[in-house]
C-alpha cells in the first residue's frame, strides 16, 4: 500500500514558474537593440571617403530614382565642370565626354564608383601634367572631395525699350485706354463693355435714386397754381 502511494507522487517542477513580462523592459530592450544598430551603421557611414560622398551628391543630382551607386553621363559632366577639371585648357568637355564612353560598359549608360576613379586617374594626366601620376590624382580627387552640385539661380528677364513701349498703360489710346486705370490696373469686364446701370427704383429707370435725390443741390421751383408740381431751375 505505502509502494502505491510512492508510485503516486508526481515528482516537483523545478522550472520556476515565468514572471509575466513587463511592457516597459521589453521596449527597453527594443530600444537598446535599434540603438546598437544605428550606431553600427553610423559607424560605416562614418567611413564613407569625402570623395565617394561628392559623388553620392552628384549621381543623385536631378533624379529622384537614383540610388547614388551610379552616375550617368550628364551628372558626370556636371560634376567636372562645378568642381573645376575642366578648365579649358587642359581638360576640355569633349576629353571629359571621351573618358566617360571609355570607362563604362558597352552597354551601359553609367558609371560605378570604382569607375569613377579610373576616370578621374585619367583626367588627372591632363589636368595636372607638371605632376607625377599619383600627385596627380591626390590634386584632382582634392577638386572633388567635399564638393556639391551648383544649383544655378533663376534668370533674370532683360528688359527692352521696345517690351517697355508697349507694355506702358499710360501711353495707350483710344479703347485701349479705357480697359486700364490711372495705376495701370485693369478693370476686367467693365474696361471692355459698356455697363449700364439698372438699378433704378422704377422699372425702365435707368438711374439710381428718387428724383429729389436725383435734383439734390440744385434749386427748385414751386408753382403757385398747382404746389405739387416742382422743377428743378439751372
Amino acid at each position: 500500500m505505502a509502494d502505491n502511494k510512492a508510485k503516486s507522487i508526481k515528482p516537483a517542477n523545478k522550472t520556476p514558474p515565468k514572471s509575466p513580462s513587463d511592457p516597459a523592459k521589453e521596449r527597453a530592450a527594443k530600444r537598446l537593440s535599434y540603438d546598437s544598430n544605428s550606431s553600427h551603421e553610423g559607424a560605416v557611414a562614418g567611413e564613407i571617403s569625402a570623395l565617394e560622398e561628392a559623388f553620392r551628391k552628384f549621381a543623385i543630382h536631378g533624379d529622384t530614382r537614383a540610388t547614388g551607386k551610379e552616375m550617368h553621363g550628364k551628372n558626370w559632366s556636371k560634376l567636372c565642370k562645378d568642381c573645376h577639371v575642366i578648365d579649358g585648357k587642359n581638360v576640355t568637355i569633349t576629353d571629359v565626354d571621351i573618358v566617360f564612353s571609355k570607362i563604362k560598359g558597352k552597354s551601359s549608360r553609367t558609371i560605378t564608383f570604382e569607375q569613377f576613379k579610373e576616370a578621374l586617374q585619367e583626367l588627372s594626366k591632363k589636368r595636372f601634367k607638371d605632376k607625377s601620376d599619383e600627385e596627380a590624382v591626390q590634386e584632382i580627387h582634392k577638386l572633388i572631395e567635399g564638393k556639391v552640385p551648383i544649383i544655378s539661380g533663376v534668370t533674370k528677364a532683360i528688359s527692352s525699350p521696345t517690351v517697355s513701349r508697349l507694355t506702358d498703360t499710360s501711353k495707350f489710346t483710344g479703347s485701349h485706354k479705357e480697359r486700364f486705370d490711372p495705376s495701370g490696373k485693369g478693370k476686367g469686364k467693365a474696361g471692355r463693355e459698356d455697363l449700364v446701370d439698372a438699378s433704378g427704383y422704377v422699372s425702365g429707370y435707368k438711374h439710381a435714386g428718387t428724383y429729389d435725390h436725383k435734383v439734390q443741390g440744385s434749386k427748385l421751383f414751386i408753382c403757385p397754381c398747382c404746389p405739387t408740381y416742382t422743377s428743378s431751375l439751372a
